[in-house]
């Protein structure tokens, strides 16, 4: 009897040390997501266990990564100074007819290995963003001051330290040998970059990360939104109407969320409607641009993560995406159901080209997503069906409704 009690008193101290804390600024998870997981794993929630056991363990191998870097490449960028990011389009390959392999042509879906290798910087600014929110969310959650110190190490090689840090521009983004240096559809690689930004403000009160470092990531943050607004490849990027348009929306969302641009995060995100929305989506949910793909299938599941990306991102700002509807059907959800014949055990054969392998659980985290914005029953019974949900990141991002013990 005593030890019960003992535990229900330490049960009612967790409890309320969780409701009084300040919602954390993280605008990757829904308003108010983060605090309700770590309420739930206060009281010992098991429908989370699995998850935040991967993370732990994410977040352990994490600490023994050296920080990534630019400098880390092997190739220069065309203005010679290697503090500058650059890539070199993934579909592009070398003429076989030419003596030189210049110019490179276009094979749309089938990746060129030679681009994702060391001589570039794509492989490096993913894994920068994955290991900044794997530890930042590991600290959160469990207040270990390990795990903010390794992330602050990151941030600090990627953004800060004048011997490692980025220069704030992508000019040399998804180049095309023989053709262009950098081309807008490159900034879609930033991503990792907004994640990171987003996560360290989870870092928040750790010593590891101070406000003077916060403020300087701040300043180059600032920097880097001038440039995806202003340059000549943001503008094209901006004017995209297929998945890198989408991503560049939620990119320039939540960096101005981080920042406190809230006005420009609410234009941005109510231009979405139309532009996002209503123009490249049909009324029974397909995708054109997207179907026109080699790997379609994959682009439509893409885009739709952009799309639901973008609309939590848009919560903030008091714009509601999830429900925006145009007066002939077409919506995000419609999107969705396009797609739901085509998941899981038992789906239909993809009526569409798909030269890629799909790995059905990619779908898990916008069926969470779904369930939750919509209330129907149909997208966490799917989700059920899928290999690996119950130890997926998103259940922790983005919990089932009430807990599950």
């Amino acid at each position: 009897m005593r030890s019960s009690a003992v535990f229900l008193i330490a049960l009612f101290i967790a409890l309320a040390a969780c409701a009084a804390q300040p919602a954390p600024a993280f605008f990757g998870a829904a308003p108010g997501a983060l605090l309700e997981t770590k309420s739930r794993l206060a009281r010992g929630d098991p429908s989370l266990a699995l998850a935040i056991e991967k993370l732990k363990l994410d977040a352990h191998r994490a600490l023994e990564v050296h920080p990534p870097s630019v400098m880390d490449k092997t190739s220069l960028p065309p203005s010679g100074d290697k503090h500058d990011y650059l890539s070199v389009g993934p579909y592009f390959w070398p003429d076989p007819a030419s003596s030189n392999g210049l110019p490179y042509i276009r094979h749309d879906g089938r990746v060129n290995p030679h681009t994702r290798g060391g001589a570039f910087d794509h492989r490096s600014i993913g894994r920068m963003g994955g290991l900044v929110e794997t530890l930042a969310l590991a600290y959160y959650f469990t207040g270990n001051e390990a795990y903010a110190q390794c992330a602050a190490l990151c941030l600090r090689a990627w953004f800060l330290d004048p011997a490692t840090r980025m220069n704030p521009n992508f000019n040399y983004a998804q180049a095309v040998p023989g053709i262009t240096e950098g081309r807008g559809t490159g900034i879609i690689e930033a991503r990792g970059i907004a994640q990171a930004a987003d996560a360290a403000q989870l870092l928040a009160g750790s010593p590891a990360w101070t406000a003077q470092s916060d403020a300087a990531l701040k300043v180059w943050l600032n920097s880097f939104l001038d440039w995806l607004l202003t340059s000549k490849n943001g503008r094209a990027e901006a004017a995209a109407r297929n998945n890198h348009g989408t991503f560049y929306d939620a990119l320039v969302v939540r960096l101005a969320l981080v920042l406190g641009k809230t006005k420009l995060a609410r234009a941005v995100a109510e231009a979405a409607k139309e532009k996002r929305i209503a123009a490249p989506i049909l009324p029974d949910g397909r995708q054109p641009r997207e179907l026109a793909r080699t790997a379609s299938l994959g682009y439509c599941r893409f885009n739709t993560e952009a799309l639901f990306e973008l609309a939590t991102l848009a919560q903030y700002t008091a714009v509601d995406l999830w429900h925006y509807q145009t007066p002939d059907g077409r919506s995000m959800r419609k999107a969705l159901d396009f797609l739901l014949p085509f998941i899981g055990p038992g789906a239909k054969p993809w009526p569409y080209q798909q030269i890629r392998r799909i790995n059905a659980a990619d779908f898990a985290p916008l069926l969470r997503q779904a369930a939750l914005a919509y209330g129907d029953p149909v997208f966490e019974a799917l989700l059920h069906k899928l290999p690996g949900a119950d130890s997926s990141r998103f259940q922790l991002l983005c919990p089932s409704v009430g807990p599950q013990n």
